[in-house]
Parts: structure tokens; sequence; C-alpha cells
């Protein structure tokens, strides 16, 4: 356990922590903080829950993260990936339905972690991850329409079709005071960094729509008008019941939760790592995440992982160590306490401006077209994972984009696994290629045929059918697998009907260059009994030469 579950706070505690560096966590901490709290109630409410669920979820998961984590830097709380999902969780079984999944996944994720695969989850695949991602930047943008623009409409259809043409229908009822400030916090966003990086847009954003609004009572809706006061306190601990039936389906979604949040949280680890030199403790850094999720619920919060634009904020800013995120916390913590009244008169159409900037900042649309320009397979992975994330679901998105994904991996592994018949003339070479010593001569009647790649269920049926083909009646077989580095049940059973084949054929068959963990699989598959330990070579040499003593036999 002290190998899987190492915070970073500990560690950097035992090493001496500076007075000097207090200072710049405090500081990096301080503006995280400020930078957290409208994103934090954007998300909320874009995902359909009371704005005070996304302070609760950057308070106690922020918090947990950065106390438990395996990142220096890490930021943690509600990000926009999760809107989605969370979204539709909400609409079908509700805030407490929403709760449960949260803690589910929580758990599923801590398990990710005591399981060690915190470096497993680094392979999903580019295009899927950049498919699901533009997909749900998309869907964000999408879902600030109605307030970005002040439409007057009732409930908004939840697909993304029907969605547009509602709006369509609605656009005669635009309200121009909303318009205007949603596209006045879109610009003081993206471009008040040319004033100072120590403040972020956002912030100046609702500062000034919010005294427009104030002041000038402008008509349009706000924080308050829509969900009341937001509550000044933290709730208490307390887990919703709920029946079996409606657990059962929340599986799927805690599922998805789980893994979206790990690869999430794993990315913005391994970006922050890159920005200061550091290196991430991937499996503490999952148990820290799923831990911050069932903290999260049992307040009431909704999902969180790791923030990449927080953490690159935290990084800019001097944060080094986890107490800027502790930091952050406790900001968000005081801001609730002490000014929660005052974010009730926060317009609606200034949150829709921020999420439609975080929408641009997460369609990742120029490694989109990269990847877009690029093999047939991994744009077929991009496109469907993209098209199934915007029309059906995220879910069902990324698991046949997964599974997609595998099929074109095997079929691009087959595609290199190939079987060639070898001259009369072989060449000795090492494990790098080299040539060891003069070339071989293959004596007449034996034939030689080399694999190339993995011998694994999805090449095994393209190798035996092809050493068929080409095999001619001799009295002896020499097969080089020094190039065949697995070998999988299917390949082993291909294998083994191939030998017993040429055995029934009174063909003789000897194996040479087998690799150590090939030739363990080879004994525990009883082919090394079947041959005869003799008859499996570790060179070409030796193959040959037990080749010429069967002969005399």
């Amino acid at each position: 356990m002290n190998n899987i579950f190492r915070p970073k706070l500990l560690s950097i505690l035992r090493e001496g922590y500076s007075r000097k560096q207090f200072g710049k966590d405090l500081v990096a901490g301080l503006i995280v903080g400020i930078v957290a709290l409208p994103l934090t109630i954007a998300f909320a409410i874009a995902s359909g829950v009371p704005p005070e669920k996304g302070l609760i979820t950057g308070i106690i998961a922020g918090l947990v993260i950065s106390l438990l984590g395996g990142s220096r830097v890490q930021i943690g709380g509600p990000t926009g990936a999760f809107i989605v999902i969370v979204y539709g969780i909400v609409q079908q079984y509700g805030v407490d339905g929403l709760i449960i999944a949260t803690f589910i996944a929580g758990f599923m994720i801590l398990i990710m972690g005591l399981a060690r695969l915190g470096s497993v989850i680094q392979y999903i695949p580019h295009p899927l991850v950049v498919g699901f991602t533009s997909g749900i930047a998309l869907i964000i943008f999408s879902s600030q329409v109605k307030d970005f623009l002040g439409l007057e409409m009732e409930a908004v259809p939840s697909d993304f079709i029907p969605k547009w043409a509602a709006f369509f229908r609605h656009l005669e009822s635009v309200n121009l005071s909303a318009f205007v400030i949603s596209l006045g916090t879109v610009l003081v966003t993206l471009q008040w960094h040319r004033v100072t990086t120590k403040i972020p847009g956002s912030l100046i954003a609702i500062l000034l729509s919010t005294l427009a609004v104030y002041f000038f009572q402008l008509p349009v809706e706000t924080i308050g008008t829509r969900f009341g006061a937001i509550p000044s306190t933290l709730p208490a601990p307390h887990i919703p019941s709920v029946d079996f039936e409606t657990l059962k389906h929340l599986i799927q979604p805690a599922f998805t939760i789980a893994l979206l949040g790990s690869i999430e949280s794993l990315l913005s680890a391994v970006v922050s790592d890159g920005m200061i030199g550091g290196r991430h403790r991937s499996n503490t850094e999952l148990i820290a995440q799923g831990l911050a999720n069932i903290g999260s619920a049992v307040f009431g919060g909704i999902p969180a992982t790791g923030a990449i634009a927080r953490t690159a904020t935290n990084v800019k800013n001097g944060g080094r160590t986890p107490v800027a995120g502790i930091v952050h916390a406790l900001v968000l913590l005081l801001i609730m306490l002490v000014f929660a009244p005052l974010a009730v008169h926060i317009p609606l159409a200034t949150l829709a401006g921020i999420l439609v900037v975080v929408a641009y900042n997460m369609s990742e649309w120029r490694a989109f077209l990269s990847i877009a320009r690029g093999p047939a397979g991994d744009v077929a992975v991009l496109l469907v994972t993209f098209f199934l994330t915007v029309l059906i679901d995220l879910t069902v998105a990324i698991e046949i984009g997964m599974v997609l994904a595998a099929f074109l991996f095997m079929r691009r592994m087959a595609k290199i696994s190939r079987v060639e018949v070898l001259p009369d003339i072989v060449y000795p070479h090492d494990q790098y290629g080299e040539l060891l010593e003069e070339p071989l001569q293959v004596p007449k009647g034996v034939e030689v045929y080399e694999i190339n790649g993995p011998l694994f269920f999805g090449a095994a049926q393209n190798f035996k059918q092809a050493i068929q083909d080409i095999h001619r009646k001799s009295g002896f077989l020499i097969i080089r697998m020094r190039f065949v580095p697995i070998i999988d049940a299917t390949g082993l059973h291909n294998l083994k009907e191939l030998i017993r084949d040429f055995q029934v054929d009174k063909t003789q068959v000897v194996l040479s260059g087998v690799q150590p963990e090939v030739f363990k699989a080879l004994k525990e598959g009883s082919i090394v009994e079947m041959l005869g330990e003799a008859n499996v070579c570790s060179n070409i040499r030796e193959a040959l030469l037990r080749v010429e003593a069967l002969r005399r036999d």
C-alpha cells in the first residue's frame, strides 16, 4: 500500500518546505481560487444543478485532491467535461441519483488506483480523447445558446438536433441586453490578459456585468431569479437513499464518470509535469480523485477531476506544491461563507459567455483537424466518437470508440505480422540486427520460415494459412521466431495444430530464436513438451545443427 499511495504533500513536507515557497503558493492559491469561483458556479448551472453544488465540489474535492494527490500542482474541482454526463443523469434520475452515481464513481476510481491502473489509463487512444472532448465542447456551447441570447423559451430539448431547431424557432425573442452582456463577457475573458494576468478576465466580466444589471436594472435573468438564494454554509454530510432498480441503472453512468475523471485528471497531471519538470504518481492521484468524488458526493457535490486550465493558472502564478491547491479550496470556502448572498445578482448571460470561452478552449480544433488529416483508422475513431458524443450519448461514444480503436489496432498488428520463406542461405543476427557470423547454408530437404510480428489472435489464422499455402513437402521445417515478441492463446492453439498436422505428414518441426517470454508461453501451452525441448533452439545455428542431428538419427 505504501508504494501505491504516496501523497506528494507528505513527501514535500519531509524534504523541507520553505517560507519563500509558502508565499508563492499562497499567492497562486488565492488567484486560482478567484479564477475557480465563476467556473464552479457556471459548471454547476450548466449541469442542471443549483450553483452552490459547484462551490461545494470545488471546496471539498479540491481540498482532498491537494491533500492526498500524487501531483505537486494539480487543482481539482468540477470541469466542463462532466457537464454532459451530469446533465443527463439529473434529467433522468434527479440530483439524488447524481449524488449516488458520483459516490459509486468515486469508489471505482479508488479501486483503479489501488489496482495500479494509473499507467494503463494513459494508453487511451488520442483520437478517442480528442473526439469526445470536441463533442463535449460542442454540446456545452449548444447548452448555453438560450442564456447567451436571452431567448424566451421554456424547456430546451435535450437532444442536439431538436435543441438547435428550437433555438431557430425562438430567434425572434432574442434579449438584446443579454446578448450584449454575453458578447462583452467573451471579449473581456479572452482579452483581459493584455491588461494583466494577475486577475482573471472572467472575474472582471462578472463584476462589470453584475454592477451594470444591478444599477441599470437591465431586464436579464440572474442566478437569484432562477435559483433563489445561494446557501452561505456547507451542508451536513448525507447520502440519499435509492432503490435497487435505480442503482442498477446508475452503474453505467457512474463508470463513465470514473473513466472520464481518471483520463482527465491524469492528462492534467501529465501537462503540469511538463510545465514544472516534475513527475506525478498516477496511482496515488487516482486514489485521491476517488476519495475526492466520494467526499464531494457525501456533501451533495458533483463529480470532480483535475482541472487543466486551473492547474496551468496555478503553475503560471508560482504554485509548486499542493499547498496552493489547499489555499484555493479555502478561498472558495471563504467566498461561500461571506459573499454567497451577493452571487445571486450575477447575470446568467455572463456565465453563458464564460462557458462559451470554456467550450472554445475545450474544442481542441487544431488537434481535431490534425488527426482528420491522418491515417484512415484514426480519422474513423475521431469522427465516430465525436458524432456519437454529440448525437447519441457520451457513454456510448466512449464504449464504441474504444472497441473500434481496439479492432483497428488489432488489424494493424495483424498486417505487420507476416510469414516468409527464407532462401537456401540464412544470416545469423543478434537481437539488434547486427550480423554475428558468416551466412549459413540450409541443407536440401529443409525449409526455413520466419515469423515477423506478434502471434496473437488477430494474426494467428493468417500465420497458419500462410505456412499451409507455401509449405512444400519436406522432412524438416524450421520456424524462426526471433521477431515474435508475444504469443497469445489463439496463437498457441494454431501453432499446436500446425505442428500436429506436420507430424502427421512425418515432417519434423524445429523452432528457432524463441524469446524468453514466448518460450514460457510455449511451455505452459504444452508445445515444448509436444516438440521436445531439444527442438526449441535459441538461434538459427543451433536449429540447423539440431536438424543435422535429427537427419543422422
